[in-house]
Formats: C-alpha cells, structure tokens, sequence
C-alpha cells in the first residue's frame, strides 16, 4: 500500500552522469557552446530526471487544475461571486477556457479536478472532492491536517497514474475565487514576509479593499500560527484544497522523476509548501511564467526559480503551464535534432569554463 511517506521517500535524485552526457552533447551541436542560453541548460535539466530514461523528451501532456472554493471569501478579499468557481469548472469541461486554448494549442489535454467546489458535483469533473469549501482561515484553520495528508495522498496517486498512461510532462493550475487571499498568507509564511509585501489584487480587486486583504492575510496567520518548517502545517492552517492539490500534483510527478510546469502565483505558493515538506522535488520544477501578482518575486527568490516568459499574466489556472510547453518541447528539439560540429567540418575555439 503505497502510503505518503512511502511515495515522498521513493522521489529520486538527478541522474547526474546523464546531466553531464546530456551537456557534452548539447556541447557539440553545431552552434557556438552555450549560444542558446536558458535551452540548453533546460535540456541538461530534463535529461537528469529519471523518468525521462536519461534524454530530454515529451510525450503526453496534462495540465492538472484543482478547483475548490473558500470560506475567507466571506471576509470580502475577492469581487467575483462565489458561484464563478462551478461555473468556470463547468466552462473547462466545455475547452471554452483560457487554458483550454492554450493548451489544445500545445497538445495537451486538461484535467479539470474538484477538490472542494461548493456546489453540486459538475459532470466531466474528475471528483476529489474534500468538502463544500475550506474553512475561513481569517478564524480558523482551512483544514484538518489529517484531511491535508489524505488529499495530497490522493493527487500524488492520481499523478502517478497519469504518468503510468504516459504522461511525461504535467502542469499545474487552479480554480477558485478568493484563492490569492490563503496564496498570500502561504508565502508570508514561508518566506518570512509581511502580509503587504505579498497580497495583491486577485482578480481585480479594487486598491481601496486592498488594506482589508492585508489585514486578513494578517489575522489568519496570528489565528492559525502555522510552523514555517512544516509544510503540511502550513498548507491545512492557511491554505486550501485547490494549493494542496497542486502540491500534490508536484510531489506525484517528482516520485515518478518527471517534469512539472508551475504556473503563476498560487502555484509559486504551493510549491514553497510542497518544497518544504520534500526539499528534493526541486530539481523536477519548471518555472512558466512571472505572474503578475504582488509578492511573485519574493515567492520565485524563495524558490531559486526563474521563469521562461513575462507576458504580465495573471489569470491563473494553468494558462502560464500552458504557454510554456513549447519551450520545453524546443529544448528537446534542439537536443534530438541539430547537428553535430564534429560533422560540419567547423572547428571553434573553446569557450572558458567549458570542455573543448
């Protein structure tokens, strides 16, 4: 019975012999070394992760949104109506959403994940639900730490079954109003940041309510008191089901030593958790794109990540994930189909720091 530890214990190490095979030959293909920058170090990247059998590769594609509601909506830190949760979800199962374009652009399909929407179960929905909403962490914690461990269990395991179907290369997005709100508080934790250094403005709020979002940021964290070393903690006290289940979804694909693409500001957040709880799925992050939300930098420094692209983004829901697949599918390009100097009869001369 695999069980959470079991799965975090197995996450594997980059093979590191295949990360220097990989630069040799990045190193020899017919350009000056190092001339295609961010590609080629992704490249290197890819082909350490152990799932990939050593060379930088895609095969299926899957973009995971997890989508739950939240009861810090009630403290008047969003606009939009609650009801929009089950709505766009219901909108996603139709492909009528921004990811769905993105992603059918990329070729990669969408999973749309009730974790927690507070409303009637919507058909074509995959059900994870927890419950009708998390709590309202301005007054208490989002979750039991009991049903946080069960659900990343249950996404870790689902992950791993994707990725048995053939899925090499997962995204992450979300789906839930008011979501910034327990994204925020994660990353003052984990950061150690103030409350305005990192809440934003969602989706649109407007700049006069922003004091009362900083000041429930504020309260959440003095009521729950979540441990900054524990992130699980962290995640049931202030977080939410939609920030566990992308935790999951990280912490599944790094067991089975495969990629997995960040979006923008919810998943910086979860990913601060879910490296907190197993330091070791860094390597296996892909940073998409710098959100446009507040408290993004500071997230990304924590993190050690820098993204692909700045598009000045901030939808959420896997969008960013999408638009970067085809970096990643580049980075593979390059490596499988460029030539070799060796066979151009072109000889440079040797760049400092690398092997001639």
């Amino acid at each position: 019975m695999q069980t959470l530890t079991s799965l975090l214990d197995a996450i594997p190490a980059p093979d590191a012999g295949a990360m220097a095979r990989a630069q040799r030959h990045i190193d020899g293909l017919l350009k000056p070394p190092g001339s295609l920058g961010r590609l080629e170090a992704l490249a290197v990247q890819l082909a350490g992760m152990p799932g990939l059998n050593g060379r930088p590769q895609v095969g299926e594609k899957a973009i995971l949104v997890m989508c739950a509601d939240h009861g810090v909506w009630d403290e008047g830190v969003a606009i939009s109506p609650k009801a929009v949760t089950a709505i766009q979800a219901a909108n996603m199962t139709r492909g009528t959403t921004g990811v769905c374009a993105l992603a059918g652009q990329a070729g990669a399909r969408v999973q749309v994940i009730d974790v927690g929407i507070d409303a009637d179960p919507i058909p074509g929905v995959v059900n994870m639900r927890v419950a009708r909403g998390c709590g309202n962490i301005a007054v208490g914690p989002a979750m039991s730490r009991s049903q946080a461990e069960a659900l990343l269990l249950q996404v870790m395991r689902y992950t791993r079954g994707l990725a048995q179907q053939g899925v090499t290369l997962f995204g992450v997005g979300e789906l839930g109003m008011a979501n910034t709100t327990p994204a925020a508080a994660i990353v003052g934790v984990l950061t150690g940041s103030d409350a305005e250094a990192v809440v934003g403005i969602g989706a649109n709020l407007p700049p006069s309510r922003i004091g009362n979002k900083v000041a429930v940021v504020r309260r959440a964290i003095a009521v729950n008191r979540p441990d900054p070393q524990d992130g699980v903690d962290v995640l049931a006290k202030v977080g939410g089901f939609d920030l566990v289940g992308m935790a999951g979804v990280m912490l599944g694909a790094a067991s089975c030593g495969l990629p997995v693409l960040l979006d923008g500001f919810l998943s910086y957040s979860a990913a601060l958790a879910a490296c907190r709880i197993a330091p070791q799925i860094k390597p296996y992050l892909i940073p998409s794109h710098l959100s446009a939300e507040k408290g993004a930098r500071i997230a990304l420094a924590q993190l050690g990540l820098v993204p692909y692209l700045n598009m000045e983004m901030r939808l959420g829901e896997g969008s960013g994930a999408a638009l970067a697949i085809p970096i990643v599918e580049a980075a593979c390009a390059m490596y499988d189909t460029m030539g070799q100097l060796a066979d151009s009869n072109i000889v440079l001369p040797a760049t400092p720091g690398r092997s001639a």
